[in-house]
Order: C-alpha cells, then sequence, then structure tokens
C-alpha cells in the first residue's frame, strides 16, 4: 500500500546506508537514495551508534484503488539510543498523504529501544480525512455491496513494555484511542439497507482502552530483518470507565518469523496475524478489517476495507530476493490468504487468497 509504505516497519529500506555490512556482502550497496542523489542526513547506519540520527526524506506519488493516485512525502529517522553493539535500532517513520479521493493521511510511526534494550517505546498516532468504501460485514459480500462512508478519524497508541532480564522477552502497558467522527454514510443506489445500517451506528464513535502485551523479538534489525523472530500477543479492554462507548474486548496475535538463505541476502519470510473482538458491542469502524492493522499490511492485494468482521485471520508469506548485485534491484514473492467471521453468527466460510 504506496500511501502508507513509508509507515510499514517492515518494508522500509530508506535509511539503508551503502556501508551497513548487515545488509550487503560488498561494500558498493546501492539504494533508491543513491541513485536519486537525495541527501542523507547522518552517518551510515552500521557505525552510527554515538546517538546521531540517520534522517531521510521522499516526495513521491503512489496508487492504490482506495486512494486513486496520491501525492506523498515521507520520512525516516533512524538512530541509536546505546553504543554497545546490543541496543536495537530506532525507528520515527512519518508521512503526509493527499490523494485523488481527497483523502489525508498523516501517520506518526515509533519504535523506540532504550540503552541495551531495557525498553521498549512503540506509538501509533494517525490523523485520516477519510473517504472511503465498505463493502458490509463477513466474507460473502461481492461488489454490489458496496457504500461510500466519509469521516474524519484520529488514532492515538502508545505503549511501553519492560525487558526480563537479558532475554528477548517483553511485557508491559498500553493506552488506545480510536475516534472517529463526522461519519456519513453514501449508499449504492443498488444497495437498499446497508450492513452498516444494519449494524447501528452514531455520527460519532469512541473506543478507548489500556493494552496489557506481550513480546517476544530477536531480530535486532526492526526495519529490513535477514533472520529473527517476532511474537506480539496483546489484550485490550475498551471500557466505558476510559471514556469509550460501548464495553468491549480485543486480541491480536502476531506472529512473523524470518529465515536468511544461506550466506545470500535473500530472505524466506512468514507472517501469521489473528484478530479477534469479544464481549460487547464493537463499532462497526473499529472492526477487524483488511488493511487496518497498525501498518496497513493486512490483506494485500485487496483494497483496504475490502473484509470487515467480528474476527479476522491472515497468513502470508514472502520470499525477498536480491537481483542486482550491488543490492539496488530487488524483487518480492509473496501469497496471502485472509478470512473474516460472518456477522451476526460469527463463523468463517470464505478465504480469500492473493
Amino acid at each position: 500500500l504506496l500511501t502508507n509504505l513509508f509507515s510499514q516497519v517492515d518494508s522500509s529500506i530508506l535509511v539503508l546506508s551503502k556501508k551497513d555490512s548487515l545488509f550487503n556482502t560488498t561494500n558498493n550497496g546501492k539504494d533508491m537514495i543513491d541513485v536519486l542523489g537525495i541527501k542523507r542526513f547522518g552517518d551510515n547506519v552500521s557505525s552510527n551508534r554515538n546517538g546521531k540520527p540517520i534522517i531521510t526524506v521522499v516526495p513521491f506519488v503512489g496508487y492504490t484503488l482506495q486512494t486513486r493516485l496520491a501525492g506523498i512525502i515521507a520520512g525516516n529517522v533512524a538512530f541509536y539510543q546505546g553504543k554497545d553493539q546490543e541496543t536495537n535500532q530506532s525507528v520515527i517513520s512519518i508521512s503526509l498523504s493527499y490523494s485523488q479521493n481527497n483523502q489525508i493521511i498523516f501517520p506518526i510511526i515509533s519504535n523506540l529501544w532504550s540503552r541495551k534494550n531495557k525498553f521498549n517505546f512503540l506509538g501509533n498516532w494517525r490523523y485520516y480525512k477519510f473517504p472511503e468504501q465498505t463493502f458490509g460485514l463477513g466474507g460473502k459480500k461481492s461488489d454490489s455491496d458496496r457504500t461510500k462512508l466519509d469521516y474524519s478519524y484520529f488514532i492515538f497508541k502508545e505503549s511501553v513494555m519492560h525487558r526480563f532480564k537479558n532475554s528477548f522477552y517483553y511485557a508491559g502497558l498500553g493506552y488506545n484511542l480510536s475516534y472517529h467522527l463526522n461519519i456519513k454514510e453514501i449508499k449504492n443506489a443498488n444497495v437498499l439497507i446497508s450492513d452498516f445500517e444494519k449494524y447501528g451506528y452514531k455520527k460519532n464513535s469512541v473506543s478507548s482502552g489500556i493494552s496489557i502485551i506481550t513480546l517476544f523479538d530477536n531480530r535486532g534489525n526492526t526495519i529490513n530483518p535477514p533472520k529473527g523472530l517476532y511474537l506480539n500477543i496483546t489484550y485490550s479492554p475498551f471500557l466505558k470507565v476510559f471514556g469509550s462507548d460501548n464495553n468491549w474486548q480485543s486480541v491480536v496475535l502476531d506472529f512473523r518469523k524470518y529465515f536468511k538463505l544461506g550466506n545470500s541476502e535473500n530472505v524466506l519470510a512468514f507472517w501469521n496475524y489473528n484478530w479477534f473482538t469479544f464481549n460487547g458491542k464493537v463499532p462497526y469502524l473499529d472492526l477487524p478489517s483488511t488493511g487496518w492493522d497498525n501498518y496497513s499490511n493486512v490483506g494485500r492485494g485487496y483494497i483496504q476495507s475490502r473484509l470487515r468482521g467480528g474476527n479476522l485471520v491472515y497468513m502470508e508469506a514472502e520470499f525477498r530476493f536480491k537481483i542486482s548485485n550491488n543490492g539496488l534491484f530487488g524483487g518480492i514473492l509473496f501469497g496471502n490468504a485472509q478470512s473474516v467471521s460472518n456477522w451476526p453468527d460469527n463463523t468463517f466460510t470464505e478465504i480469500y487468497p492473493a
């Protein structure tokens, strides 16, 4: 999804230095920043453990079905908060997009590691002015069920996790706010009563609650991991006492595994993402949906919001390989499958591959 390319922690290559031996077996590696001649502020990543950041800013144009053409300016800031080799790289990603569909997308994503990885701070702040297509609830919806929604959307998520001794295990707490306002539906003439209307909605919706998080992460580099394991389990009760419209709960299971293939720089990656809601009425726009995970990656190959339901399961495999010796050209082959539960019976009956 190009509109969120530089907020995808696993996807961005902009902060990789041509001298970074972790990613290039030779010292002549190039990326698109080198080719375009865009100034890269700071030293190379591998030697930059003195607290000075690497900053890269790039304007570009993207296209998705949900946005059509979009003009985007995006940037990454990468730095280390410790000189020791044990400290992971911290990353802050910011982008601003304006699309042909009059959408504004402004995410600020942060993944910060303290010295020797004692603490991990995760932030996800976003603003959307987002007219979009919605197809209803469950896996049996076709293009004829499509209607248009228009709304503004604020997301505020912050969490902190503490490391257990010298292991790769973390646990912590967070706060989540999801605020949709000025929600309007523009119905397709062929749709008499949409699932959006049947489900029940208000002009504004607020979901506010805490999160209890457990994490295992030994990838070292979070931008483009050559190997390692990532496992995140997040339980979130959204409660009226925190300002939420309704009481409801969610659990997200996020599993990623990376294999470096032999002595090459090629990587085989697997991803399993499961998002469940229960014990209460979830606002329509907060239900699990295609492309609405933290990094807008789930369900690529399908338009954002194509599937929506009370629960979502997702599997993906990806092969990342180098084409040119200097690392400038590479390729990715991926396959995935997603499914959402039907409404109101909460059963899984359809699988959507890509």
